[in-house]
């Protein structure tokens, strides 16, 4: 039968398999631990009902020969003795679990608990005869060893039910993995894996059935579990039992004398259980052999409801991952286990979608990181990625290139399973499995359900694409803010650099005439605060602007003393001033208006180098949109400004002017206009260029709350 038709592994997924009680778990790490006592032992017990009850039923009976009746939990443990409480705690919370399973109600299980109950005291006993320090693991994995039976018997009744009471032998193996393609040895480990158990008890599950010459190294509990498996199932195969007793360092005359007493442990194990094995060997075992055929309408229908539900439990999957990577190793980890690949890889497209490229996730991340196909060469896989159709490649194929050569190389397989994946009318990418030319025909029957597979896969990467262009964006904008800010401050702190320089010349010259340079000394000390200022502005990308009222007429006198004491402004040009003898006071932050007249006298110095007259002018109160500001206008009567340059005034684009960050001072100071929420405009002809600047007057909170938010829109003529 071809496995698309039965796929156990897919409906081991789906079935509501039973989990390990967690008191097991915890009762075996009690009992494993050497300062556990009664009390404790007593009070973990009590949190099960029907443990609880198990006990005190066993210590009451007449195999204690109780005179009186054992009503304490504690005392009942006391009676028992370790040895027993071990057995009826685990063997009844695996009995629990394994009478759970769906089917295993309408089925004859005597035979499978004797074989388990059997394994599990051969295997304490094996344990016990190594010095093997976990006893009760020893027991536990014997109990487990063909849990797998069950769960092939929940998952796939029809097909297994009449091999669930075959011999347990390599045949039944064979046969197995030839019609449900999984032995229950795998079908165990898989289970007990999901209970996540901190031991090598799926391991010693998956190998019971394992050739002998390959378990000498392995892990003693797997030695444990096959020895007791071939004791009890195999009695009569004495090679095997004897190479498996070698590999243990135990003599066969040591086995001989625990074959009887686990015997009558047996026994009495299942009758404190309360099991009836009376009849278990009595129970047919016949022959392994393939099941009936299945109704195919029924079994298609059934197939479409399993799919329906495992494409959505993958979609669910996807979208809690967390990251690309870890999204692409989720989607070939599971294309392996519902589609039985050997191996999964991804393909993407690169940018320019031009190739599809290896992803340095799951599998052969080295050799795929530096792989790239070619999409416009042509060829079977990129075809399949360019016209979003499914594609199934055989090694012999004739149209292969040498890119597919090499995939088949890099797999190890000799037949490829091409899945596209596609968002909408958008290739993303294809994704590859590896698989056996003899799977090929089973994975064709499953078309429908490798698109949808795809369809979700692509969905879910195209959100994390998404997301991760989103995030370089936004990573892009930060890095371009803080090289905006950068040059901001370069360019800034280049001003009182310059004056703190120029000063330094004159505080030398004072200081060889002996003159006082207190005021030099002052100023000094003010512009070097400054820098560190604006240097400590450079962490801030939208920095605030301070608060504060400042008198605008002073500021301007402190900024042309400057000027007039160093060398920023030539001999041949004259500055004028016309500030009113109305109070100058503007709602703005006196360090940022310094910085703003600092640039603007400094671009007017530079349009005169011929000489000239520079004015800065007090205009007195303007109301614009019912807010008052005072206009304060800086001219010069130089060349004017050509219209491409007034166009783009306040952009920060590079001028003519030689040297870094020219072209940036105009962009700060409209910013830090902006900021003290003022306007900015500026008027240019032949006969020179003025700056007019309108700052915020203070006003009383209440009116300013009941005032519209004032605009920022630079005026330019």
């Amino acid at each position: 039968m071809h496995q698309s038709d039965q796929d156990i592994r897919n409906r081991l997924l789906i079935a509501r398999l039973p989990a390990m009680p967690q008191i097991l778990i915890k009762l075996i790490a009690h009992l494993q631990a050497d300062e556990a006592g009664m009390p404790e032992l007593a009070a973990l017990i009590a949190k099960d009902a029907g443990m609880t009850s198990k006990i005190l039923g066993v210590a009451n009976s007449s195999a204690y020969h109780r005179q009186s009746k054992v009503v304490s939990l504690e005392q009942s443990l006391v009676s028992l003795g370790t040895d027993m409480i071990k057995t009826l705690v685990i063997s009844e919370s695996v009995f629990q679990t394994f009478n759970s399973f769906p089917h295993s109600g309408s089925t004859d299980l005597r035979a499978f608990w004797k074989s388990s109950l059997s394994a599990a005291v051969m295997a304490r006993a094996l344990a016990k005869a190594m010095a093997y320090p976990h006893v009760e693991e020893a027991y536990l994995a014997g109990l487990l060893h063909n849990v797998g039976r069950l769960a092939l018997l929940a998952t796939a009744p029809k097909e297994y039910a009449f091999n669930f009471t075959a011999r347990d032998d390599a045949a039944l193996c064979a046969v197995e993995q030839r019609t449900l393609q999984i032995t229950h040895a795998e079908a165990g480990a898989w289970l007990i894996e999901r209970w996540h158990l901190d031991s090598f008890l799926a391991d010693s599950v998956l190998y019971h059935h394992e050739p002998l010459a390959r378990l000498e190294a392995s892990h003693p509990l797997i030695r444990i579990v096959r020895l007791a498996h071939l004791l009890c199932c195999h009695a009569d195969d004495a090679e095997s039992i004897a190479q498996a007793a070698q590999f243990c360092a135990l003599e066969v005359e040591v086995l001989e004398n625990l074959a009887g007493s686990v015997a009558r442990q047996v026994e009495q194990a299942a009758q404190h259980l309360g099991i009836d094995l009376a009849g278990a060997d009595d129970i047919a075992t016949p022959p392994a052999y393939a099941p009936p055929s299945v109704d195919p309408v029924q079994q298609r229908l059934s197939d479409e409801v399993r799919n329906m539900v495992l494409v959505s439990e993958v979609g669910q999957t996807f979208a809690r991952q967390q990251g690309e990577s870890s999204l692409l190793e989720a989607i070939t980890r599971s294309a392996r286990i519902l589609f039985d690949f050997d191996t999964a890889i991804v393909l993407l497209q690169n940018p320019t979608g031009h190739a599809l490229i290896g992803v340095a996730a799951g599998e052969h991340q080295q050799r795929l990181a530096g792989f790239s196909i070619p999409l416009a060469k042509g060829g079977p896989l990129a075809a399949s990625a360019l016209e979003c159709q499914l594609a199934f490649l055989k090694r012999d194929m004739p149209v292969l290139g040498i890119v597919e050569e090499q995939l088949f190389r890099i797999l190890g397989t000799d037949s490829l399973v091409c899945l596209p994946l596609a968002a909408g009318q958008r290739s993303l990418g294809v994704l590859i499995g590896g698989v056996a030319a003899w799977q090929i025909p089973a994975c064709q029957k499953r078309e429908g359900f490798l698109r949808a597979y795809a369809n979700q896969a692509a969905k879910a990467l195209e959100t994390a694409i998404s997301a991760r262009g989103l995030a370089r964006r936004q990573l892009d904008h930060v890095a371009e803010e803080y090289r905006a800010a950068s040059r901001r401050v370069v360019h800034e702190v280049n001003n009182p650099l310059s004056i703190i320089k120029n000063y330094l010349s004159v505080l030398d010259h004072k200081l060889e005439k002996q003159e006082p340079v207190t005021g030099e000394m002052a100023i000094l000390n003010e512009e070097i605060d400054r820098v560190g200022h604006l240097i400590s502005g450079l962490a801030d990308l939208q920095p605030v602007a301070a608060s504060g009222v400042t008198d605008c007429a002073r500021v301007v006198d402190d900024v042309l003393r400057l000027f007039r004491a160093t060398d920023f402004l030539p001999p041949k040009i004259e500055v004028v001033t016309r500030m009113q003898d109305a109070p100058c006071e503007v709602e703005a932050d006196a360090d940022m208006l310094k910085q703003i007249l600092l640039n603007l006298l400094k671009n007017a110095v530079e349009a005169l180098p011929d000489g000239g007259r520079i004015e800065v002018a007090n205009r007195g109160h303007v109301n614009r949109d019912r807010r008052l500001y005072l206009e304060l206008c800086v001219s010069d009567n130089g060349a004017g400004l050509a219209p491409e340059v007034l166009a783009h005034l306040f952009s920060p684009v590079r001028s003519s002017k030689a040297g870094a960050h020219h072209g940036l001072g105009l962009s700060i100071v409209h910013d830090l206009v902006t900021r003290l929420h003022g306007v900015i405009g500026c008027r240019s002809s032949k006969s020179g260029t003025s700056f007019e600047i309108l700052l915020p007057l203070p006003l009383p909170a209440s009116a300013a709350a009941a005032l519209p938010a004032p605009g920022n829109t630079a005026l330019s003529s």
